[in-house]
């Protein structure tokens, strides 16, 4: 007779907690405040180059505030998708988190990983059939909210309330 009266464990309860521990150590471990301020100063930093560009075109180069627009996002998204050919981007976002994913080089990221990933399934099956594996939802779910949004801008004119 056993003095702690504890069953013997069995095969399938050991494999649990050997599973349990294996989880718990290789889960990594993160500090929100610490997470949000290192997005804080990522987006922070993307937003402040983006402005920079924005204060060369109009100043320097004597562009209207829409074209001067229209360069920042070029420049971003080229920048993006350049850090993202060079493996420099994933280790961004992977300090950065959500400060790197939200704005417009996330987006250009994204699709630009998906192109370089399956660039070995070739033009057609690899690129043209995956690029928009990740961007496609919010494209289409981008369109169908400015659809609908479009659609309630339009009834509110009707009725005079807009």
């Amino acid at each position: 007779m056993t003095q702690n009266n504890q069953k013997p464990q069995t095969t399938q309860e050991k494999r649990e907690q050997d599973y349990k521990k294996h989880v718990e150590q290789v889960t990594p471990k993160y500090s929100l405040p610490i997470q949000m301020v290192k997005a804080f100063v990522t987006g922070g930093i993307i937003c402040l180059l983006g402005q920079c560009i924005m204060n060369y075109a109009t100043n320097q180069m004597g562009l209207d505030k829409e074209t001067a627009a229209s360069w920042c996002s070029m420049l971003l998204v080229l920048a993006s998708v350049l850090l993202t050919g060079f493996n420099l981007y994933p280790k961004l976002v992977e300090w950065g988190g959500g400060g790197a994913l939200v704005p417009i080089t996330g987006f250009a990221n994204s699709v630009a990983s998906a192109a370089i990933e399956y660039q070995k399934e070739g033009q057609v099956f690899g690129i043209g059939c995956k690029i928009f594996t990740i961007a496609g939802p919010v494209i289409l779910f981008g369109i169908v909210t400015s659809w609908g949004l479009g659609v309630i801008y339009w009834i509110g004119k009707l009725l005079g309330m807009v």
